[in-house]
């Protein structure tokens, strides 16, 4: 899995590296696990040591997080994707990658000290109640849910609960005197993978996968069967940005395009054991013409399916040079509640080649390969990404491909690095432009839930007033920028936004794309089949 931040505790902090780095450097793959588990004296050690602190340190210490920062300090030593999930956080990444979560189904804004409904999640439990966006939820079964004092895990926990069970709200709707009442049947609320669905021209399908969860394959079928009726007969899968997540999902999006008894990837692990996956006859997509965006933060799973794509010939790869991450984690209990991401293995396209980025120099200098894409211009110009011959492979249809550091695009795309594109992308991904855009809403909340799409696409439009005023509400919370050569990206942006927070991510990925150069081209492209 990538993506996933570490979080050090300070306490003991060069005491528990140095115990990382010595039972790191002292781990012996070879080992069975009885030897490396059992009583032995490397781990006798390591308790012994604990015992010590736990009761001569002459200051109360709570050893629980001296055993979780050693944790997090032996699997620095390992590789950049081995983590540790603590006890705290393991729900919530549990959730997000199985899908669904049992709940109210809203997305919502702690605004003003109090619970402002954004959105009820089409076809959840809230919707189907009647909760609509701008609804204050001020109290839930008699416990009320505002003031400075309420958090925002507090209000999680009120909201959730078991499925099948009934939550009392008060809601303050604005322009209705008084509270009103609500029974909400707390049920399970999916957490979409798949952002949009739609036809960017009569003939093109675009799908948008934001990460790959359990529930990744069966959204994207409906999707995809969905557009396919509306007249798809050439695709856009959009993986730009996806972290990626479980390669089962990813395997079965590749199957949707790939012919049956094709290579999807094999893996490889400390044995040398190589496990193959094929591709079925059950493809919903495997004679259109396909192209897939990605970026360099497209990883793991995104690329086993553009290196499954690229390398059996299926399709376009259009964007920049993905991140570089070939390694398989597999997620194990340790019986506290928390669990660690264990990296067990090596995946490979189907030529043969990883795509693994070195990571001998350490975490930091890993990770901060994003910056030096910046520095050899790779952002601008594809002939500026480096290449080794000795990892050139040739796919069934002839064409050069290499290894050793992610999916290189067969189109390339440059990236805008202009500060004030940069600026708004910064201010859409940190959530100032959805607050902003919130506000507004607000001051007209009855015209604006009154619109339909049509009406809204008609109507609204952004002044330059208000993108003014999103500029000085940047620049009141520290962010200063001017914009003078990007106001119509700007004020899309923020239409786009006003309509994600109406209509949903699907109108949002649409606004926001007609004016990109990738999806632009993709055009050309399928105008020239």
């Amino acid at each position: 899995m990538a993506g996933y931040q570490k979080k050090y505790l300070p306490i003991f902090f060069c005491v528990a590296v140095a115990l990382g780095i010595f039972i790191g450097s002292t781990l012996n793959y070879s080992s069975n696990p009885t030897n490396l588990l059992g009583g032995n004296a490397k781990k006798e050690k390591l308790n012994r040591l604990i015992d010590y602190i736990d009761y001569e340190y002459v200051d109360p210490i709570n050893t629980d997080s001296i055993v979780e920062v050693t944790v997090n300090g032996i699997l620095e030593n390992l590789d950049p994707h081995s983590v540790y999930i603590p006890p705290s956080e393991l729900q919530e990444v549990s959730e997000s990658m199985k899908g669904d979560f049992v709940g109210i189904g809203i997305s919502f804004y702690n605004f003003n000290d109090t619970i402002a409904v954004i959105q009820a999640i089409p076809g959840g439990p809230s919707e189907k109640a009647g909760i609509r966006g701008g609804d204050r939820i001020v109290a839930a079964d008699d416990q009320s849910l505002t003031g400075a004092d309420v958090l925002d895990d507090s209000i999680t926990n009120q909201l959730k609960g078991q499925i099948n069970t009934k939550v009392a709200l008060k809601v303050k709707r604005p322009g209705v005197d008084g509270l009103l009442d609500f029974k909400v049947t707390r049920s399970v609320v999916p957490l979409k993978s798949v952002d949009a669905s739609y036809m960017a021209t009569d003939t093109l399908g675009y799908i948008k996968i934001n990460r790959f969860a359990e529930s990744t394959p069966e959204e994207f079928e409906k999707a995809l069967l969905s557009l396919k009726r509306k007249g798809a007969r050439q695709l856009v899968l959009d993986l730009r940005g996806n972290p990626g997540g479980y390669i089962s999902a990813a395997e079965q999006i590749a199957d949707q395009f790939l012919k049956e008894d094709q290579l999807i990837l094999f893996t490889k692990n400390k044995t040398g054991k190589i496990e193959n996956a094929y591709a079925t006859d059950e493809g919903n997509f495997e004679t259109g013409k396909l192209y897939v965006l990605i970026n360099e933060n497209s990883a793991s799973a995104s690329e086993i399916v553009a290196g499954a794509i690229q390398d059996n010939d299926r399709g376009v790869i259009v964007g920049r040079r993905s991140f570089g991450k070939g390694l398989v984690q597999r997620e194990m209990q340790l019986g506290d509640g928390s669990a660690v991401r264990l990296t067990i293995a090596r995946y490979y396209t189907p030529t043969g080649r990883s795509i693994q980025r070195p990571y001998d120099a350490g975490n930091k200098a890993y990770y901060e390969d994003y910056l030096s894409r910046y520095k050899n211009g790779e952002m601008q110009s594809a002939d500026s990404i480096a290449v080794a011959d000795s990892l050139r492979y040739v796919t069934p249809g002839g064409n050069v491909v290499y290894g050793g550091g992610g999916i290189i695009p067969d189109v390339f795309i440059p990236k805008d690095t202009n500060y004030e594109k940069e600026a708004i992308t910064y201010a859409l991904r940190a959530g100032y432009m959805s607050r902003f855009i919130f506000e507004i809403i607000e001051q007209r909340r009855p015209y604006f839930n009154s619109l339909s799409y049509e009406q809204f696409q008609e109507e609204v439009s952004i002044s330059d007033a208000q993108m003014n005023d999103f500029v000085a509400y940047l620049n009141a919370r520290n962010l200063k920028i001017r914009i003078r050569d990007y106001k119509a990206d700007l004020k899309r942006y923020l239409k786009a936004v006003m309509a994600q927070q109406l209509f949903g991510n699907t109108i949002f990925e649409k606004l926001v794309n007609e004016e990109d150069p990738a999806i632009i081209k993709i055009k050309a492209l399928s105008r020239e089949e």
